[in-house]
C-alpha cells in the first residue's frame, strides 16, 4: 500500500510504550498494533487526531504517501511564465 503508518518512529522519539500509546488514546493494543504495522484499511480521524495529540504531533508526522514500485509518480502541471497561482479561498 502507497501509504506509510510511522507510529513507530513517533513512538520511539517520545520513549513511549505500544501499551502506554493505546491507553492514552483509547483503543486496544491490538488495534494499535495492525494501525503501526500498516494493516488497517482506514483509521478515524478522531483516532488520528487523538493520536496526534497525546503524541503531539501532526498527521503528516504518522501517515506519509510513498509511490508503489513500478508504478509512475505523478507529475505537476507547470503554468505558463508569469502565472499566478492563488491560494485556495484567494482571488488571483
Amino acid at each position: 500500500m502507497p501509504i506509510v503508518v510511522d507510529v513507530d518512529v513517533m513512538l520511539a522519539r517520545r520513549k513511549m510504550s505500544v501499551g502506554e500509546l493505546a491507553e492514552r488514546v483509547g483503543i486496544t493494543p491490538a488495534n494499535l498494533a495492525v494501525l503501526k504495522n500498516g494493516r488497517a484499511k482506514a483509521v478515524r480521524f478522531t483516532t488520528l487526531a487523538a493520536l496526534c495529540e497525546v503524541l503531539d504531533c501532526q498527521p503528516g508526522d504518522l501517515l506519509r504517501w510513498e509511490p508503489e514500485t513500478g508504478q509512475p509518480e505523478p507529475r505537476a502541471e507547470a503554468g505558463a511564465a508569469g502565472d499566478t497561482v492563488a491560494a485556495v479561498g484567494e482571488s488571483a
